[in-house]
């Protein structure tokens, strides 16, 4: 079917027959629907929030399909299917809802347009949707300096995409601005940066949640909006949700989740804002490679099972959503190796050649980029999810040193918080720990970090993890590593630092002026 110009845009690929069709007004009735519910929530009140939702047609591909949103300034409550806005898969308006006569104002596409187009290109969304609950501005206010969100151990967190009851849900927080549309770019970054997450709040204003779908999307939506509500009125109560226990919260003022301004006592609970002396280490953290783990067991087992079984993987899982980001991660690394003149790399030719020669392209420059032992988040990433295969068909098993698990309890019973920082994934990390030969040990571990906080031999990651886990001084913090330029750059951030001497682990320089340990129970 030809092109079809729907006030003075495009349609492009998509047919006059598909801008009219059932599921077009279907979703128009939907987002009308949704609208009411979310008022009744208090997440659109005052005309505020919004929500936008692809328009699902088989036979058009998903980043091709055409977008319903949401009028601004309206009652939210009130809207009918003949209120909405239809865009294209670039932002552009395509149909235009009729002015209605006062008081009313004149129609106006949404604010937020800019930011939903961003989760839509940025990570292939079916819905996004923009809250103002009172929970998600609330929660950004707790610690006015954090850069994040972070809880553990509640059941809600099950229902954010990705995540388990172990796990630590991290969301980026950034700063508001006068505009909506002038956070685009802030969000563009955050989204870049947390390549897991499906949501970023924005601070003393709201959140921007998004799914695969409306129902993911709205599921979602529901569980973070439960989570703030949970974290506040746990810090109301002086405990803190980013820890396994909820325990106290201890002397800190650090990330959102680790604390509120003012000083608790983990002893009673009593006072001890008057308490001068320099604490001693509240959090540690741990890298897994020669210091918790065998360098052999990432060499000689995980290594090769990624490499052997990269193709089968990709074709078993090619079509999906999360093989695709895989892809897409993968192509803009290549690209740009390329342009370096990196060795081993070879052009991913278009989708357009078949399913095969994509794959043989990406098998290329996976097995290169493991020869080379690269840290970089595109293989990071796509090896993460090649070992959760092999972990749940029992073809991979976790290999931790023996004195590991006793250390790891003795430190979470003390109420030190313990963090994993690697150059493999997070989902890397707690395949591992929660795999393990000694079962699974995730519920002594307060968080995991990836390179996406950034190199582990530059000192700003270390600043960068010190913001994050909730301490008043670097030196709160005591990091364990094998790698003398990762410890190095670690007390270069002011940390605290002991250097990891395990079977296999490469020699130290002389006189390299760190506290050695060959067991946890050492420290």
């Amino acid at each position: 079917m030809a092109a079809v110009a729907v006030n003075g845009a495009k349609l492009g690929t998509a047919s006059q027959a598909y801008l009219e069709s059932r599921a077009m007004s279907d979703t128009k009735v939907l987002i009308s629907d949704l609208c009411r519910q979310f008022y009744n929530l208090g997440w659109v009140s005052g005309t505020g929030g919004s929500i936008t939702i692809k328009v699902h047609d088989d036979s058009v591909p998903k980043p091709q399909q055409l977008v319903v949103m949401s009028p601004s300034g309206v009652q939210k409550e009130r809207m009918l299917p003949e209120d909405m806005y239809v865009l294209s898969p670039n932002g552009s308006i395509l149909s235009t809802p009729s002015p209605k006569p006062y008081p009313h104002k004149p129609p106006k596409c949404s604010d937020c347009g800019p930011l939903f187009m961003k989760a839509y290109e940025m990570r292939n969304a079916g819905a996004v949707i923009h809250s103002h609950g009172i929970e998600s501005c609330l929660v950004t206010m707790i610690n006015p300096l954090a850069k994040e969100f972070r809880i553990t151990h509640m059941e809600m967190i099950k229902g954010i995409q990705g995540h388990g009851y172990y796990d630590e849900l991290v969301v980026p927080i950034i700063e508001n601005t006068a505009h909506e549309y002038e956070l685009t770019e802030s969000l563009a970054k955050a989204i870049e940066a947390y390549p897991k997450t499906t949501a970023v709040l924005v601070r003393n204003h709201g959140i921007y949640i998004w799914g695969d779908s409306w129902i993911s999307a709205k599921t979602q939506a529901e569980c973070y909006h439960y989570l703030f509500d949970a974290a506040i009125k746990l810090n109301q109560l002086g405990l803190d949700p980013s820890t396994p226990i909820h325990g106290p919260i201890q002397n800190v003022k650090g990330v959102l989740g680790s604390g509120i301004h003012r000083n608790i006592s983990v002893n009673a609970g009593t006072a001890a804002s008057d308490n001068k002396s320099d604490p001693a280490q509240r959090c540690i953290v741990l890298d897994i490679e020669g210091t918790t783990t065998p360098i052999s067991f990432v060499t000689d087992v995980l290594f090769p099972y990624a490499r052997n079984n990269v193709g089968r993987h990709l074709s078993a899982t090619y079509d999906t959503a999360e093989t695709q980001d895989d892809i897409k991660l993968l192509r803009s690394q290549v690209q740009d190796d390329l342009e370096k003149g990196v060795v081993g790399s070879v052009p991913i030719p278009l989708d357009d050649v078949g399913k095969e020669g994509v794959i043989a392209a990406l098998v290329a420059n996976v097995e290169s980029m493991i020869k080379a032992d690269r840290k970089i988040t595109a293989l990071k990433q796509l090896q993460g999810h090649i070992w959760r295969t092999g972990y749940e068909k029992k073809e991979l098993e976790g290999v931790v040193f023996e004195d590991v698990p006793e250390a790891l309890k003795k430190w979470h019973d003390s109420g030190i918080k313990v963090y994993i920082y690697s150059s493999g994934s997070r989902l890397a990390q707690r395949l591992v720990f929660g795999n393990s030969n000694y079962g699974d040990l995730r519920e002594y571990l307060s968080g995991f970090f990836d390179t996406t906080v950034g190199n582990k031999r530059e000192s700003s990651s270390y600043a960068e993890i010190v913001q994050s886990v909730g301490v008043d001084k670097p030196s709160q913090v005591l990091f364990v590593t094998d790698v003398f330029q990762e410890a190095v750059a670690a007390k270069e951030a002011g940390l605290e630092v002991i250097v990891s001497i395990r079977p296999g682990n490469g020699p130290l320089p002389e006189n390299h002026g760190f506290k050695t340990v060959n067991s946890f129970s050492e420290i």
